[in-house]
């Protein structure tokens, strides 16, 4: 669909123009348009949620959205000030638009309920893991924020349950060359220069069940998922490690990854405020696992 912006009219952005235009629309849909990048101008390009109004403007567009099952579960936001957002991500529920996920994302709705058009994920992590991810305020300071996880500069700290081997010597670092092709859901370790490395450690461990901490230096894709398979104590509700297993049915939020994203520690490369956040989520194989299990 083409739109041309009306020449008389008071909106400070195009995204709150079609907001009002396209009343028909449910509660976010516009947003999550602008969020997944399918609002588009003459050249091509996506256009972003904060871009000023300018009358007479085209833009183009796929009005409706593929259908998405609501995750029933919150976003906690952990912290907030003038450059940053720290959320609390919750199991099934993607970081960003991607795929079918668009409006069904922690991006889409932080956007929404928190009313900063120009938020924007510094960092992603996979839809099934739950914990803490940073999002910058401010367009013109997300490349600081992202080279912080590019030269390796934040320390991320995860927790997984998976089953526990008392053979298994821990603490430990594995290091391994991991690969993902596109197309392809799960990833696997080649032979070559590792370039993926993570410190593995036992925090306890009871009936059959452990609890590891995870320390990664990288941040390949599955990572921590690949290297705790490898050991031979694959994450609990893993559906690709160690076999991929066949797709759950839309709406089944039963037995979730135990992987949480549990700390996150840095330098604010803005305010030079030390920052140190803890993920409050508990993963329910340790806690309740009968209820895990259960899928309750």
């Amino acid at each position: 669909m083409r739109v041309r912006l009306p020449v008389d009219g008071a909106w400070a952005t195009v995204q709150e123009h079609l907001v009002q235009r396209l009343t028909g629309a449910p509660a976010g849909t516009v947003e999550s348009m602008f969020a997944a990048g399918l609002v588009v101008g003459a050249d091509g390009r996506a256009v972003p949620p904060d871009a000023p109004y300018r009358p007479g403007m085209y833009v183009w567009f796929h009005r409706e959205l593929p259908a998405e099952v609501p995750v029933p579960f919150p976003v906690e936001v952990v912290y907030r000030d003038a450059h940053i957002v720290v959320a609390d991500k919750p199991h099934f529920l993607a970081t960003t638009p991607r795929g079918t996920h668009v409006a069904e994302t922690a991006l889409a709705r932080l956007r929404r309920e928190l009313g900063i058009p120009t938020l924007t994920a510094a960092h992603r992590l996979d839809r099934l893991t739950a914990g803490l991810v940073l999002f910058t305020v401010r367009p013109e300071e997300r490349g600081a924020y992202q080279t912080l996880f590019r030269d390796r500069r934040v320390r991320k700290e995860y927790e997984a349950v998976a089953p526990y081997d008392p053979a298994l010597a821990l603490p430990r670092t594995v290091r391994s060359r991991i690969v993902k092709e596109r197309g392809v859901q799960a990833a696997r370790e080649v032979a070559g220069e590792p370039n993926a490395e993570t410190r593995v450690e036992l925090a306890g461990h009871r009936s059959g069940r452990a609890r590891y901490r995870l320390v990664p230096a990288t941040g390949q894709t599955h990572q921590l998922r690949v290297h705790l398979n490898t050991l031979g104590v694959p994450i609990l509700g893993d559906p690709l490690y160690p076999e991929v297993a066949d797709p759950a049915p839309p709406g089944d939020f039963r037995r979730p990854l135990q992987l949480l994203a549990r700390r996150l520690e840095f330098t604010d490369p803005v305010t030079g405020t030390e920052h140190a956040f803890v993920s409050a989520r508990e993963l329910r194989a340790w806690t309740s696992y009968e209820d895990w299990a259960a899928g309750n």
